[in-house]
């Protein structure tokens, strides 16, 4: 059912058993896991069904740490979310990435990677890719001896794969997943509802009820015996931090943790690869407009692994290859998405180019005739408590305080990239594979600075990380806020590490587990 909340009468008293705030990857997903259950969902997302400028406008934020993305541009306030503009891109965290590492301070989710594995399936179902021996790069040497991997020892150098759901509507779960959520008798959606506060109890233990407004001046109240915040690791921080009238600090924030951690994957073209020989790799997608075509919409990175990371004490990393271009201009993402639309054109130039590949336009890259590759990195970010979401002194149009991004780095997450170049150049060597050239900026060991075309992957995570004790973690292990008995939080606000795969995935598998946690609670 959907109702447009600026309609109701103002003051309207919306009642459920769950709310779920924010109708994107996590929000949607979870609110399909109660469908045609005995128990009423209330849905309630901010936007409409459509981009619009006023909403986007929502998000509009200060940035007071390293040069970013504008935040209306990041992020689309818009039911859907940000799949809106989503890659598509889907492979799931590693298992070191859930431990405890000793030299990554503040390191290990109270969860392991084989908690997350059914889910993970389930996960897979939701995005409309393949079963998971798809993530073994075996599996498609078998199906096609061009898809070989390179020659490394894979106990050192492995392939991680990706899939994509880029082509198919699954990948945009505000179009796909419209009618599901909009037919269900027992969810009900509201949309142009954005919530402005949480109201607690006197002992500040249970949330009571959710304050809801309207652009057109309506106000509402929201009450549920669970609450689930989902959306998005900046909005989730906002909102509790914001929600303040009986805690100073923000709800769930005793220990200054609330918006803390903010981390976002470092992408940025890093080496090269110079291979000795013509080698099969077709694996790695050199073209991505034909691996997105092809059947299985798998690509490879390559990675070092468990055993090597703990050696030389990394972070965890990928590198993708792609051709070498002829006249090679490096820029950041940063700089060309900075208004509210950029996302919306991104897609349509891309699909452009996808339409133009399938008509015969256009030069096509053939993988078998490179000697030459370019390296580009997606790498964990090292858990930073500076790196924060603060709230500005100014307010939006509704009345909340707007965002104030720091986004910071550490010497360590150059220090490990750099390291991780120089290892997989020897490793690359020792296996007769080819050399690794370091582009300038990565070459000195003692520079900390970082090249302008640096760039990020729109992956907000860790501003209510996970972690059992309250002093180092916001949410417990079923993502529960510490303190607060019937409050969640859904999606990558809740990870204590980055990983190096593209969030999506596992957020979505985590919130699928935090759903069937709260049908366990709901007895």
């Amino acid at each position: 059912m959907h109702t447009d909340a600026r309609t109701l009468d103002n003051g309207t008293l919306i009642e459920g058993d769950i709310c779920i705030v924010g109708a994107g990857a996590a929000g949607i997903s979870m609110a399909l896991e109660w469908k045609d259950t005995p128990y009423k969902v209330i849905l309630l997302e901010g936007g409409g069904f459509d981009l619009e400028a006023e909403m986007q406008a929502l998000y509009r934020a200060e940035n007071i740490g390293r040069h970013y993305y504008a935040l209306e541009a990041a992020r689309w306030h818009v039911f859907g979310g940000t799949t809106g503009h989503w890659g598509g891109f889907c492979s799931p965290y590693d298992p070191i990435d859930f431990k405890k590492r000793d030299w990554v301070p503040h390191s290990g989710w109270p969860i392991e990677r084989k908690d997350l594995d059914p889910y993970y399936a389930r996960a897979q179902q939701v995005v409309g890719i393949g079963p998971p021996e798809y993530w073994n790069a075996d599996h498609w040497a078998q199906q096609d001896p061009r898809r070989a991997q390179l020659p490394f020892d894979q106990e050192r150098v492995w392939t991680k794969m990706w899939q994509f759901c880029t082509t198919q509507p699954e990948a945009r779960f505000g179009s796909y997943y419209r009618d599901a959520i909009v037919g269900a008798e027992n969810i009900h959606l509201y949309t142009y509802g954005n919530v402005c506060n949480i109201e607690a109890n006197e002992p500040v233990s249970q949330v009571e009820g959710l304050q809801v407004r309207c652009l057109n001046g309506k106000e509402h109240q929201v009450r549920a015996r669970y609450y689930v915040l989902a959306c998005g690791a900046i909005q989730n921080a906002r909102l509790l931090l914001s929600s303040n009238s009986q805690a100073s600090a923000g709800l769930g924030n005793d220990h200054d943790l609330v918006g803390r951690f903010f981390m976002e994957h470092l992408e940025v073209h890093v080496a090269y690869l110079l291979l000795p020989a013509l080698v099969p790799l077709k694996l790695y997608g050199l073209n991505l407009l034909e691996v997105i075509e092809h059947f299985d919409r798998s690509r490879g990175e390559l990675a070092l692994s468990e055993s090597l990371q703990r050696e030389h004490r990394l972070l965890n990393c990928t590198a993708s290859l792609s051709p070498v271009p002829e006249s090679e201009k490096l820029t950041s993402m940063f700089d060309t998405w900075q208004e509210y639309d950029a996302g919306a054109k991104f897609l349509d130039r891309f699909y452009k180019a996808y339409a133009a590949y399938q008509q015969g336009e256009g030069k096509q890259i053939d993988p078998t005739q490179l000697k030459e590759v370019r390296l580009r990195t997606r790498s964990e970010p090292a858990p930073n408590p500076d790196s924060r979401i603060l709230l500005s002194e100014e307010k939006d149009a509704l009345g909340v305080p707007r965002v104030k991004l720091n986004w910071q780095l550490t010497e360590f997450d150059k220090r490990s990239m750099r390291k991780t170049y120089e290892v997989l150049g020897q490793e690359a060597g020792r296996s007769g594979v080819g050399r690794v050239r370091l582009r300038d900026w990565l070459q000195e060991e003692d520079d900390t600075t970082w090249p302008d075309y640096l760039s990020g992957g729109w992956h907000h995570m860790g501003t209510a990380r996970m972690h059992d004790n309250p002093q180092e973690g916001v949410v417990d292990a079923n993502c529960k806020i510490h303190g607060l008995g019937n409050l969640y939080v859904a999606g990558s606000a809740a990870f204590t590490t980055g990983g190096a795969a593209n969030p999506t995935l596992t957020l979505i598998a985590l919130s699928l587990r935090l759903s069937d946690h709260l049908k366990d609670k709901m007895g």
